[in-house]
């Protein structure tokens, strides 16, 4: 009989063609995700992926028994989220994911304020630019900018996010400021990279700008605010970011295209759990006095 656990390694090389990635999405080693591979297979006795000089690919038994290690993943997340429904004390924990540029401004004083209202109850921050699986239970509740993409999660609007363009004093001294959008593409952009490439806001820059000179990408909106400060070019930030920065100036105000949506999503089997309850309901009933954060000094442009 092989361990269950395995297929976690099996479907995560599947999923990424790689254990490295498969590692990184795991948060365990490389040698572990080799190791538990290889048990996987000594003990059904047959091969599920072969190396190739590009990565690894699934063999044609490995894709067929692929679609089974997915249904005994989707049953076990489904088990583990009715336990979890099952739990009707106010105490333990609640996982709370968001995005790095929401830390500071919102998340950290409404979690302070929570804690304060329950002592019984303790909240992780789950800080990363990457969408956890709330299905598959890697955090209770996630705070998101950008339309919700997963239609299983149910939540609540709970804020404007919005943009604008930035670049430093400096850069401008030297290249001149951009007085459109369409300017953009005559100037050196900081690009988004890794898990927010494909935000909207990323795709409104790279379709203003498409033959603009990439001067630095970044993988996190912190990123690109210290790249911005460096001077090496024009990048999009959230107001309340980019506005309080000295070194910078706002070169294009916000644009309907540049308002970003930040949501409270929860999975709705989890919605009711007293912890995870209490949580959304308190940032639902409290939000409306940190809104005014998200919305910067609202300075006009130059």
């Amino acid at each position: 009989m092989f361990d269950w656990n395995d297929l976690r390694y099996f479907l995560a090389v599947a999923r990424t063609g790689s254990t490295i990635a498969a590692a990184k999405a795991l948060g365990w080693s490389q040698s572990t995700v080799q190791r538990r591979l290889a048990r996987l297979e000594r003990q059904l006795g047959c091969k599920l992926v072969e190396r190739h000089p590009t990565g690894y690919r699934l063999t044609a038994l490995g894709e067929d028994l692929r679609r089974y290690a997915e249904h005994v993943e989707e049953a076990v997340a489904v088990f583990e989220r009715h336990l979890a429904a099952s739990d009707k004390r106010l105490t333990g924990t609640v996982r709370v994911t968001c995005p790095e540029g929401l830390v500071d401004p919102l998340l950290t004083p409404l979690v302070d304020a929570f804690q304060v209202r329950y002592p019984g109850l303790r909240v992780d921050l789950i800080v990363t630019e990457r969408f956890l699986d709330l299905s598959k239970g890697e955090a209770e509740i996630a705070v998101r900018g950008g339309e919700p993409r997963d239609p299983v999660l149910i939540g609540r609007k709970i804020a404007d996010n919005p943009w604008a363009v930035y670049a430093s004093r400096s850069y401008i001294e030297r290249h001149g400021q951009p007085e459109r959008p369409e300017d953009i593409n005559h100037h050196a952009i900081i690009d988004f990279s890794g898990d927010i490439a494909n935000l909207l806001l990323a795709k409104w820059l790279r379709s203003v700008a498409p033959q603009a000179t990439i001067a630095a990408r970044s993988n996190s909106v912190i990123g690109l605010l210290m790249a911005a400060k460096s001077g090496v070019g024009l990048t999009i930030l959230p107001v309340r970011l980019g506005d309080p920065a000295e070194e910078l100036v706002r070169v294009i105000d916000p644009l309907p295209e540049l308002m970003s949506k930040v949501y409270l999503l929860v999975h709705p089997d989890l919605r009711h759990t007293p912890r995870v309850s209490a949580f959304f309901d308190f940032v639902i009933a409290e939000i409306a006095a940190f809104r005014p954060i998200l919305l910067g000094k609202t300075r006009q442009k130059g």
